[in-house]
């Protein structure tokens, strides 16, 4: 199933039930008078907070959503049934607006966030139930024939957008080996290939309990709309750490780390971010593809040591964690692997 991270939708709460005209048909009382019941109210829409990244994949091809009517009013002064609410889980970090005529938001009250698991909002508000004639009687009006429909639901269309929330994301330029790297820690099966832009859309894998997020790959400019742009940054926001991964098929590998911390923070300033921006996030770096000084250095033991040590003295000035990992070395994944779980524990 595509991974989805947003939607447009149209909901509406439910109509209230309408009241209607009855009459009191007793033996003993020849004139019963008005008994008309009081209709239900409509059902109300909520969204629900659920800890599945992929839900919103479900409503790909259901775009309506509409909540229970209320019941009509019966005989005997009875109330109609209040009709059911109606709740659309949706996953932890959705953000809800609601849509103007002109497909835009109206203002700032009408955004709302889902941030933690269980987190129940109502958008809609279901219809009140219609009047019986019951409620029409008066002194002066012992028979009353009126009575009153229920009213309309509130109703709205809604876009629906995804902040991923993850424990830690794996960033970097195309092809840097993100979706090896997490494939090789957990079991997410993300895609993987030999050209730029493999991955579309993130992928996430379960790490003993922690969410890794394999992120679309930036380019220089990404803050400004290039490559894959914002759709990148957008969901590495809510990440709570990032791992900058850095391949040694870059000529320059500095230069290629310093672009990404650039774009995070352009993007940052650009949104007034400050010390929540992306730029301020723990940060660990992933050197890949040490394989490739296999042919840097051939036959060269000693000076393929020394260079990847050199790089890993540069990046140190950066921050200490720095891991250097081979796919076809299971000792420097498993290295990995237990430094991240002690890393992501402090987190």
């Amino acid at each position: 199933m595509a991974f989805i991270d947003e939607i447009k939708i149209y909901a509406e709460a439910g109509r209230g039930g309408d009241g209607v005209v009855r009459w009191r048909k007793e033996k003993f009382i020849p004139k019963g008078g008005p008994a008309g019941g009081d209709g239900g109210r409509g059902g109300d829409f909520f969204v629900q907070a659920v800890h599945d990244v992929h839900l919103l994949s479900k409503y790909k091809s259901k775009k309506e959503f509409i909540a229970m009517r209320g019941e009509d009013g019966g005989k005997k002064s009875l109330h109609g049934k209040n009709g059911d609410d109606l709740i659309l889980e949706l996953p932890i970090g959705s953000i809800i607006t609601k849509l103007g005529d002109e497909d835009s938001s109206i203002d700032g009250e009408n955004k709302w966030q889902l941030l933690e698991e269980g987190q129940k909002i109502m958008l809609l508000k279901g219809g009140y139930g219609g009047f019986g004639n019951e409620h029409f009687k008066s002194s002066t009006n012992v028979t009353p024939l009126q009575s009153r429909e229920g009213q309309e639901g509130e109703r709205g269309n809604f876009h629906i957008e995804l902040e991923l929330f993850a424990d830690i994301g794996f960033v970097g330029l195309p092809n840097a080996g993100k979706s090896s790297l997490l494939n090789a820690l957990t079991n997410a099966d993300a895609k993987v290939g030999d050209y730029a832009f493999t991955t579309l859309d993130p992928n996430l894998g379960d790490f003993y309990g922690y969410i890794i997020a394999d992120i679309p790959g930036v380019i220089e400019g990404a803050s400004e709309g290039k490559g894959l742009g914002v759709k990148f940054l957008r969901h590495i926001k809510r990440t709570k750490m990032l791992a900058h991964l850095v391949s040694f098929e870059n000529e320059n590998m500095l230069k290629t780390y310093k672009e990404i911390r650039k774009e995070l923070e352009v993007y940052d300033k650009k949104n007034n971010l400050g010390d929540d921006g992306l730029s301020k996030k723990e940060e660990i770096i992933v050197l890949t593809k040490v394989d490739v000084t296999d042919d840097i250095y051939p036959n060269d033991t000693v000076g393929r040591k020394k260079f990847i040590a050199k790089k890993i003295k540069e990046f140190e000035k950066i921050t200490k964690k720095v891991f250097v990992i081979s796919l076809y070395d299971d000792k420097s994944v498993k290295t990995f692997r237990d430094s991240l779980v002690k890393i992501l524990k402090k987190i």
